[in-house]
């Protein structure tokens, strides 16, 4: 239960962290205009163009889905790069905050 606890508090704190937030949403308005975007470009089902956009910026890469016009490459190539920084911010923002919750909460118990 005290690890649900500190996960739970954790997460609340990251919503509250504006920075976080903000890497959080811009991440997420990331992968929302690359949907969008794979979806229109590439003729792909709106769940098949959010799961490579998801599977893209998160480095995971399955290879099932692959753009095959030249804008979509050339669209794909420009998201992974600064995708992949946006993703890794936010990801190590939301480690930072749960961490900080995480010792907080070893600090108060006794």
């Amino acid at each position: 239960m005290h690890l649900i606890r500190t996960i739970f508090y954790g997460l609340r704190d990251v919503w509250r962290d504006e920075r976080v937030r903000g890497l959080l949403l811009f991440a997420f308005s990331m992968i929302a205009l690359a949907t969008v975007t794979f979806w229109l470009l590439e003729d792909w089902t709106l769940l098949d163009a959010a799961f490579f956009s998801v599977v893209t910026i998160s480095t995971v890469g399955y290879g099932e889905l692959v753009p095959q016009t030249v804008v979509g490459k050339l669209f794909a190539m420009f998201y992974i790069l600064v995708g992949l920084g946006v993703f890794v911010a936010a990801a190590s923002a939301v480690a930072e905050a749960l961490m900080r919750r995480r010792e907080q909460d070893r600090d108060r118990d006794p």
